[in-house]
């Protein structure tokens, strides 16, 4: 069974450290959509595949970026921020990937900020997840 979310997790073990990611293919989806695809494309890409945000509503995540506005006249600078608070109660989903593969919720974020074109990015993170804001506060 494919594990997308969890294949690079090792419980037990730090999560892997940036040659270690790169090796395992980390980053490539951001590479490709940086140098190969225009921020519309990577929504469309993004549309199609049906992919649904990981709150509570599961909101389309193609349909969310394609909300937003893209021509000369939207404000600027446009700004992403992730959600990482995970306020349903008794749920740790989020803390698990965020401490076993942090260089995944980047990645994600890399590709994010490209297609709706955001400058400036931020991760609100909660604060019990003490392993997670760690690596976060080290590597940027």
């Amino acid at each position: 069974m494919e594990r997308p979310l969890t294949k690079h997790i090792k419980p037990g073990s730090p999560p892997l450290n940036l040659k270690e990611y790169l090796q395992a293919g980390g980053y490539k989806g951001a590479l490709i959509a940086l140098k190969e695809k225009t921020p519309a494309e990577v929504t469309n890409l993004v549309k199609g595949s049906n992919l649904l945000g990981r709150g509570g509503a599961g909101f389309p995540t193609g349909v969310k970026w394609s909300l937003v506005k893209m021509d000369d006249e939207s404000p600027k600078p446009k700004y992403l921020v992730c959600n990482a608070d995970e306020m349903e109660p008794g749920t740790f989903k989020d803390r698990y990937l965020l401490e076993g593969n942090p260089h995944q919720l980047i990645a994600g974020m890399i590709i994010s900020a490209y297609a709706i074109q955001a400058k400036i990015a931020y991760i609100f993170i909660r604060w019990a997840y003490k392993k997670a804001e760690l690596f976060f506060v080290k590597q940027f």
